[in-house]
């Protein structure tokens, strides 16, 4: 079955950096646009940034650009999300999900798998 499996989060100071990874298994994550998405207690979850299939195409949420980046290790079936200038509002829980085919999308409707999620917490 299709797992997604995400790691790096952690509490961290505001000003500092966490690489995020997502590892997919049971799938041909080649073939599949990767997405990452965060929800915060009491809000609705968002869109962060997404990778085409290809590795063509880049979006990245106005939030978090020029903070955080996306990229892909077909190699290694892993999706990365390095963040950088970590802010308190940025406290979430991130999620991966991977898109058949997908260009980059913004929309959550669009992902078929999801990961568990994992914690960033960022202290003032």
């Amino acid at each position: 079955q299709v797992q997604l499996v995400e790691s790096g989060g952690g509490l961290v100071q505001a000003g500092g950096s966490l690489r995020l990874s997502c590892a997919a298994s049971g799938l041909t994550f080649s073939s599949y646009g990767m997405g990452w998405f965060r929800q915060a207690p009491g809000k609705e979850r968002e869109f962060v940034a997404a990778i085409s299939w290809s590795g063509g195409r880049i979006y990245v949420a106005d939030s978090v650009k020029g903070r955080f980046t996306i990229s892909r290790d077909n190699a290694k079936n892993t999706v990365y999300l390095q963040t950088n200038s970590l802010k308190p509002e940025d406290t979430a829980v991130y999620y991966c999900a991977a898109a058949y085919y997908g260009l980059g999308d913004r929309s959550p409707t669009r992902y078929t798998y999801w990961g568990q999620g994992t914690q960033v917490t960022v202290s003032s």
